[in-house]
């Protein structure tokens, strides 16, 4: 059985776990946004945004929600692991799902470092291409996947 199948209402809840744990853990170092991150950043809340976007949502679930994936056309606009789980190559599938159904490019944040070396070795490249993040003085900078 394959892990990756499409995220259903049922998900909800525990991809907003994940997302939250993610930010908290890789996004709260550089904004230091206590009202966001500690207030605004909830689980009914980050829930309810993610089921506006469930048609665009998979999830990686081997008898556990451990990461989820959000694709937007060719576009990756999220992919989120477990983060007690990192190293266990479910990013990899996610990643490499998003790429069967045609993902070529993604934005990421310039100070994740990390995230920008985990795609890189999944052959997505930065493009000298760069924007900022809303609200915030920090970039983002566009990767894209070269051709094998």
């Amino acid at each position: 059985m394959k892990p990756i199948r499409k995220a259903q209402e049922r998900d909800l809840s525990r991809m907003a776990e994940i997302l939250i744990f993610n930010y908290r853990l890789y996004f709260y170092p550089i904004f230091q946004n206590d009202d966001y991150y500690f207030n605004e950043l909830q689980t009914p809340a980050v829930a309810s945004d993610l089921a506006g976007a469930l048609p665009s949502l998979w999830v990686y679930d081997d008898g556990a929600v451990k990461g989820f994936l959000q694709l937007e056309g060719a576009e990756i606009r999220r992919l989120f692991v477990e983060p007690v789980l990192h190293g266990q190559a479910i990013g990899a599938a996610l990643l490499e799902h998003a790429v069967s159904l045609g993902a070529d490019r993604l934005w990421a944040l310039e100070k994740n470092r990390d995230a920008i070396r985990f795609y890189s070795r999944h052959g997505f490249r930065e493009t000298g291409q760069r924007r900022l993040e809303g609200g915030t003085e920090d970039y983002l900078v566009l990767l894209r996947r070269t051709k094998e």
